[in-house]
């Protein structure tokens, strides 16, 4: 059982962490979540290392990093500065991206973009059909080779069903999995994740050493009520803001 201390949580002695690499801010056109207010839920959630991905735009995470220094927390949380990419044939995350990769550039280029950045390509939502701007599945097969990393759990699929198809494509290929809480709301953030060992994540390398120290996990929700709880969400902050 986990072990809560001054708001630092132990496993078997071991300080450990969440890892949530899929989630989305202010900077996504789809979402009214403040950077500011992104600190103070993941040191409640234990939600250490986070990636910000928001759609077609990488400033967020940059932004949020230097909140997060400013707040004198850079020891404590680690924020990885991603992208969710929109390509001609579907989304695909970069992670540790220096500059935006526009949208509409095919899943190779794509790729090849996030690479020459020094970055991680991530394969986010599983393999839902009924996810709309998943990556199609001939395009999966034709970049499989360029995926770095594969989300295993994300919270918002229509089925669980399809994080386990996620999880034997990564299994059979030997890479890394993770978990995306692909939050659009703040309370959403760190519906899933990876629990590993506490570190400060600033490379890509100490990112992939998590990932293998770590186990998935998360809470799935029903799209419809995800959707529902959103707008509610939303609607509620809005309120609490113009009191």
């Amino acid at each position: 059982m986990p072990v809560l201390i001054n708001n630092v949580v132990f496993r078997d002695g071991v300080q450990v962490m969440r890892v949530d690499l899929h989630t989305h801010t202010e900077v996504s056109h789809d979402c009214r979540t403040p950077l500011r207010s992104v600190p103070a839920w993941m040191l409640r959630t234990n939600t250490r290392a986070l990636a910000v991905t928001d759609h077609d735009q990488q400033r967020g995470g940059p932004e949020l990093a230097r909140i997060v220094a400013d707040m004198g927390l850079d020891d404590r949380l680690s924020i990885i500065p991603g992208e969710e990419v929109t390509t001609s044939e579907g989304e695909l995350i970069g992670l540790f991206l220096q500059e935006r990769i526009p949208p509409k550039l095919t899943p190779e280029e794509t790729a090849r973009e996030i690479k020459a950045q020094g970055g991680l390509v991530m394969l986010q939502h599983g393999f839902d059909p009924l996810k709309r701007y998943r990556l199609r599945p001939e395009a999966t097969a034709r970049i499989a080779h360029q995926v770095d990393i594969v989300e295993t759990f994300n919270s918002r699929l229509s089925r669980h069903h399809w994080n386990h198809v996620a999880a034997a494509w990564a299994r059979e290929r030997g890479l890394p999995e993770c978990a995306g809480s692909d939050a659009h709301t703040l309370r959403d953030i760190g519906e899933a994740w990876v629990e590993t060992p506490f570190r400060v994540i600033r490379t890509p390398e100490s990112l992939i050493a998590a990932l293998r120290e770590g186990v998935v996990a998360g809470r799935w929700t029903h799209p419809v009520y995800a959707y529902g709880r959103k707008q509610w969400r939303t609607l509620n902050g809005r309120f609490r803001q113009e009191r």
